[in-house]
């Protein structure tokens, strides 16, 4: 694995604002960043990536197997009682996902770890599915990267081909579409929907309604059927319609049982059920009395939290980094300290993709910062 200086194409932004890529700049700042790429040997990819991907999320499976079985998995990861049975009923009714990401500390020497499972509503899926792609293809075509470079990437066709799984229904696709990042996200996960043949409606969440018969519908009082959702489980749980989840009939995407795997609280669970597997890193609930055993150097995440927010890197009992945000009032976990790879002054944390569990894919975000946050720029990679 290696950091590689290379010159951008001259017309990028022309190109990615053609492809519906409006966000690849956030602030003022470059998101999307192609004056470097990360090399891997074939090897890297299967033996390194894909393999321990594909092994960390049928743990993740077997835990929520376990979870949905034993309500103290629940009140431990501290989701609200009355959807235990939501949750539950999904899983044994064996409801689809989609997709997910797992974001790892890997720099090409010794095993994968797993920081944490994206498993609800994972952005950046464009970037790594259609745009790094297009990189890929353009960059070998004007001689910025060997002829022979290839990429870890079958995310775009697996979304197609997975979608068709869903046939029949009617598909919604929601989210706070305000958003650019997010409205980006659903737009393209809508066109790969379609590819696969199915109709679609793109609606803010705040469209839904619920009509008397508890039945949730879009503006033009269509029942929603099947709905796509770019919005956590956490916050549906404590919105106003959120009391009508279990009596409606709508399928989700992302499945409720997800709601289990999208908290950080599965850090401790899966190193209580496979310790020392060599992909996990020590972890614990703060209030657990074996949390001591890290010493005094631990990363302390929020059991809910997104983009890296409350999230604190201590070292020696000194906090060397720590990111503001709203979370934590559920409690917090701590994990080993495993500082990201620097390439560079550059923090570097893989984002591995699944689609329907199948591992296919890879999204690099860096930053001068080593904690990952919303504006950590994405660079392409590829396959030397």
């Amino acid at each position: 694995m290696r950091r590689i200086d290379c010159p951008e194409r001259d017309d990028w932004r022309t190109t990615a604002e053609s492809a519906g890529f409006d966000f690849h700049t956030i602030d003022g700042e470059r998101y999307w960043d192609e004056r470097a790429y990360y090399a891997f040997t074939l090897d890297e990819i299967e033996r390194g990536i894909e393999a321990p991907t594909g092994e960390i999320d049928a743990m993740c499976l077997e835990l929520v197997g376990r979870a949905v079985n034993d309500e103290s998995y629940l009140r431990r990861l501290k989701i609200p009682q009355p959807f235990w049975g939501l949750i539950a009923e999904s899983w044994h009714r064996d409801e689809a996902s989609l997709y997910g990401r797992l974001d790892l500390k890997y720099d090409g020497n010794g095993p994968a770890k797993l920081l944490e499972y994206n498993a609800d509503t994972p952005t950046s899926i464009f970037e790594a599915a259609v745009f790094q792609w297009t990189w890929l293809e353009q960059a070998i075509e004007r001689y910025i990267i060997p002829k022979r470079a290839d990429q870890f990437n079958s995310i775009h066709e697996r979304l197609i081909e997975t979608w068709k799984k869903f046939g029949g229904a009617h598909l919604h696709l929601t989210g706070m579409t305000g958003n650019a990042e997010d409205a980006g996200t659903l737009a393209y996960l809508e066109d790969t929907a379609a590819q696969a043949g199915l109709e679609t409606t793109l609606l803010d969440i705040e469209s839904i309604g619920l009509r008397d018969d508890g039945q949730f519908v879009d503006l033009d009082d269509r029942p929603i059927e099947l709905a796509f959702k770019l919005y956590p489980w956490e916050w549906m749980f404590h919105d106003e319609f959120g009391k009508s989840l279990a009596t409606a009939s709508t399928r989700w995407v992302e499945p409720p049982w997800k709601a289990i795997l999208s908290n950080k609280g599965i850090l401790p669970l899966l190193w209580e059920m496979f310790p020392n597997h060599p992909n996990l890193l020590p972890a614990y609930f703060e209030d657990d009395p074996q949390a001591v055993s890290l010493g005094t150097s631990f990363v302390r995440k929020p059991i809910y939290s997104r983009e890296g927010a409350n999230v604190a890197l201590i070292r020696a009992g000194a906090t060397l980094v720590a990111q503001e945000g709203p979370y934590g009032a559920e409690g917090y976990v701590r994990q080993a300290l495993a500082p990201l790879p620097n390439f560079s002054g550059q923090y570097a944390v893989l984002g591995s993709w699944l689609v329907d569990h199948t591992p296919c894919g890879l999204a690099i975000r860096e930053d001068e910062n080593p904690i990952t946050g919303n504006t950590s720029r994405f660079l392409p990679h590829a396959i030397l």
